[in-house]
């Protein structure tokens, strides 16, 4: 089995060839393709901008917004919209910028001299791979840095959402680069020898080692990560404990920790969302969701969320981004061994001689943006098929538990989404187009339309078995 899928990753690398021989101009096409995304998500913020000048909300939302509401909602989506957009071509631009004056070819030059002023050479890739990735990171956060205070301290101050002070958010700042040091050079140093030891065999080697890393990340995250940026306290006793622990024990969720987290502590926004390995799971559910919701409807968000459990989404969409990382995988090789593909970013001979994996994998992205952008709307697809199957599985639980005090779970669910809509200002007016491409759940009116379909379809069929 192993030698006929090698067998077939040399096939496809041999159909790939024209990659080290054909002159391509690989710089003009990164440029061109990327711009054209970029243009095509401007153009979806132009679709969907005129519908932010709506006066009122779809018929079926009328009676839960007011006016008042509705207008901020509007006005939220506006502001949001406005910064997406500059945002978004102030992003391009400079990355356009980059591509374009030869920065990679400088940073890794870079790289090279700051590991050989403390005595290394440069067949230390790794090494010079670690400082490449940290001159990229530094690059990358310092324009950064402007933009997500202005939408913190501007846009979402603006709205009424903001609770994060300053020195919180410098505090974020640091903890977050951080982490990305103390976690991303380890994991990029493992990476690299095991793209190195692997040989020509190394796609499966590495899927098994990115599996492994997402694997301990779900079991860091929770104990080490999380506390450094919220608190997790457990649930006091009351009435929405008790609805939770029933629920978990009746649909048998293992269940091992249930916890409020502070969320208010940075945003007035609400969710409540599961983790863990499959023999342990916990809950957490934002202190702001607990403040505006009934513990009814509460347990019918997370009756939602365990829908998503026991469909097995979680692992679904796991097994779905394996294929996908095994196809990028197996598209690099040809990259990899393509001198010319670097010479197009400006980088020398002798660099182009013999490709450094970083490089030519962070270069490989860039070739795969007009790519990526398709599978992003598969991907957002097949996750509103998964919300819709949640909604579907909280709306059934009275037949699925027998219980009739789950008679009116469906109608609880709706309440709660729009709930949180309101609060969150959520905007209720979406362009098709524009929310097939950005959206990962259905817009509320399609979820509250489908739930009605889940219970009219039930009255059919419990009338025919009458």
């Amino acid at each position: 089995m192993m030698d006929l899928l090698h067998s077939g990753l040399a096939a496809l690398q041999q159909r790939l060839s024209f990659v080290a021989t054909d002159p391509i101009d690989w710089k003009s096409f990164v440029q061109f393709s990327s711009w054209i995304v970029t243009l095509f998500e401007s153009y979806l913020l132009v679709r969907q901008y005129p519908l932010y000048s709506k006066t009122s909300p779809p018929k079926v939302l009328e009676k839960y917004f007011d006016e008042e509401v509705f207008r901020k909602s509007q006005n939220y989506g506006k502001d949001k919209a406005k910064f997406s957009l500059v945002t978004g071509l102030l992003k391009q631009i400079l990355d356009s910028t980059l591509i374009y004056c030869g920065f990679y070819a400088w940073a890794w030059d870079s790289a090279g001299k700051i590991i050989g002023y403390f005595g290394y050479e440069s067949e230390y890739e790794i090494t010079q791979s670690l400082a490449f990735s940290a001159i990229l990171f530094v690059a990358s956060s310092i324009p950064s840095i402007p933009i997500s205070a202005y939408a913190t301290f501007v846009l979402e101050e603006k709205h009424g959402f903001n609770k994060t002070t300053p020195s919180l958010f410098v505090s974020d700042l640091l903890k977050g680069w951080i982490l990305a040091f103390v976690i991303g050079g380890p994991f990029l140093s493992a990476f690299l020898y095991v793209f190195k030891w692997a040989g020509d065999r190394f796609v499966l080697w590495l899927m098994a080692f990115l599996l492994l890393f997402q694997i301990t990340m779900v079991i860091i995250y929770p104990t080490l990560i999380q506390p450094l940026f919220n608190k997790l306290s457990p649930l006091p006793d009351g009435e929405l404990r008790t609805r939770t622990e029933a629920l978990a024990s009746k649909l048998k969720f293992p269940l091992k920790h249930l916890y409020e987290i502070d969320g208010s502590k940075r945003s007035s926004h609400s969710n409540a969302y599961f983790f863990g390995l499959p023999w342990s799971k916990h809950i957490v559910i934002f202190d702001t969701l607990i403040k505006e919701s009934k513990p009814a409807e509460v347990e019918a968000v997370l009756a939602h969320e365990l829908g998503h459990w026991y469909h097995l989404h979680p692992t679904k969409l796991l097994c779905i981004s394996q294929v996908h990382i095994f196809t990028i995988l197996a598209l690099f090789p040809a990259f990899l061994h393509a001198p010319q593909f670097l010479r197009s970013f400006d980088f020398s001979d002798k660099v182009a001689a013999h490709p450094p994996t970083i490089v030519a994998f962070l270069l490989f992205q860039m070739i795969l943006t007009p790519l990526e952008a398709f599978v992003g709307i598969g991907l957002n697809f097949i996750s509103r098929r998964f919300e819709w199957e949640a909604d579907r599985f909280a709306c059934e639980l009275q037949d699925r538990l027998k219980d009739v005090e789950m008679k009116d779970m469906g109608d609880r669910l709706g309440r709660a989404l729009i709930a949180l809509h309101v609060k969150n200002l959520s905007t209720v007016w979406v362009d098709w187009l524009y929310s097939a491409y950005h959206h990962s759940h259905p817009t509320l009116v399609e979820r509250l339309k489908a739930m009605e379909g889940f219970r009219a379809r039930k009255d059919v069929r419990i009338k025919k078995e009458l």
